[in-house]
């Protein structure tokens, strides 16, 4: 779906009172899926699934299998929160330090001043802290729920707790919290366009994320490349006979 009707397909989520879970992906999460079958099967069982990164974009387009467009986990997010705002819905936000929750829910109070935001906790919490912040969430009365941790932490929360919350929309937005804080700068709309924002990230954060990203990256195209032979060759063989 485009980015517009992701909204939409939330928005009719909540009118209806129906669980929506949404999960995003991009290169990397995808390379990491292939290994780690809990956030396989959490990343799966999402209602919605989004490209969240351009170069998944691309590659379905080379699969022959096209997306409409990218939908960026944070894109997503400020259009629900503008939505939220309008329709008088409530809104929590699960993740980050505090200080950076702290920071964020600032900056969003001042962009939407009606926005009604149910209530918020950091994401530094014990697993076994889990059940009782989805009862703490449930009872906050939150139409939609926003996760700002990293994989596969939110898409495990999503999974196993992502009914008890009571939200009608949940919606895992990774590193968004940091970067509407202004602790991460977002790569401008060239580098976005480009699929280069993840570059950017990285040239934020080299010994951090520089190699993690070249080699999600290099394997993710090898995963391309393998597939798109899969599906072509049998073809071609048919097509010499």
């Amino acid at each position: 779906m485009t980015l517009r009707e992701t909204v939409q397909r939330c928005t009719e989520a909540v009118e209806r009172g129906e669980l929506l879970e949404v999960g995003v992906v991009n290169a990397a999460k995808i390379v990491k899926m292939r290994n780690d079958r809990a956030l396989h099967e959490a990343v799966t069982g999402c209602d919605v699934i989004v490209a969240d990164g351009q170069s998944v974009v691309w590659a379905s387009r080379v699969l022959r299998q096209p997306l409409p467009e990218r939908v960026a986990g944070i894109d997503l997010f400020q259009a629900l929160l503008r939505v939220a705002e309008e329709q008088g819905r409530s809104v929590y936000f699960l993740g980050a330090r505090q200080d950076v929750l702290d920071a964020m829910i600032d900056r969003v109070r001042r962009q939407h001043p009606d926005l009604l935001i149910a209530g918020s906790h950091h994401g530094y919490y014990r697993d076994d802290e889990a059940p009782a912040i989805a009862d703490g969430i449930k009872g906050s009365g939150a139409d939609l729920l926003f996760l700002g941790m990293t994989s596969p932490k939110k898409e495990i929360f999503v999974a196993t707790h992502g009914l008890r919350t009571g939200a009608r929309v949940v919606h895992g937005v990774g590193g968004s919290f940091d970067v509407l804080a202004g602790v991460v700068r977002r790569a401008p709309r060239l580098w976005q366009r480009m699929g280069c924002e993840w570059l950017y990230r990285a040239l934020q954060e080299p010994r951090r994320l520089g190699r993690r990203y070249l080699t999600t990256n290099v394997t993710f195209i090898g995963l391309v490349v393998r597939e798109w032979a899969r599906s072509t060759l049998p073809t071609r063989r048919g097509e010499s006979n």
